[in-house]
């Protein structure tokens, strides 16, 4: 195989779950988490660790049983933390798998909450606002930190600051 070839691999995985990606966000969970499993068994549980990694984010939010999402985004952290130890450097830069972090602890801190398990939420919940500090200040920052301020509020938290805001309002230019 050429080394063209080899490069794109990767990206075609990831298109591929991208698509399935769209047609769970059209409202077709049932035929997305059938794909979902045909590309989980594709890849393999020792597959690549970004694949795996994304595809088990995206997996947990097709679940309907509280359980079952808990296990997908139990196998995504797992990924995220075999691709940040072992292939940051070759496979994506640091600050990107970091930037992972605050969003899988904050699926596992809902998850848990679901459950009833809310000792375990607001452990996954303080490190996902430990985590959101390595977040840009773009929309998907914002939208985190959002979300993390919502379930904050919903199990009673308070953010580090004390009074469960962010620090200083960003300025707009």
């Amino acid at each position: 195989m050429a080394k063209g070839q080899e490069q794109t691999a990767p990206d075609a995985v990831l298109t591929r779950i991208g698509q399935v990606v769209i047609l769970h966000h059209a409202g077709d969970r049932e035929e997305a988490r059938h794909r979902f499993l045909e590309l989980w068994a594709e890849i393999g549980t020792d597959g690549d660790p970004l694949h795996r990694c994304t595809l088990a984010h995206y997996m947990a939010d097709a679940q309907d049983d509280p359980s079952d999402e808990l296990a997908w985004d139990l196998r995504a952290l797992t990924a995220a933390e075999e691709l940040a130890g072992a292939r940051s450097a070759e496979h994506v830069s640091a600050p990107a798998v970091r930037a992972l972090y605050p969003s899988l602890h904050l699926n596992l801190a809902a998850d848990y909450l679901k459950l009833g398990r809310d000792g375990a939420a607001r452990t996954h919940l303080r490190r996902a606002r430990t985590a959101a500090g390595t977040l840009g200040d773009d929309r998907y920052g914002e939208g985190v930190r959002a979300a993390i301020s919502r379930l904050e509020s919903s199990l009673g938290e308070r953010g580090t600051d004390g009074d469960g805001r962010w620090g200083p309002p960003r300025q707009r230019p």
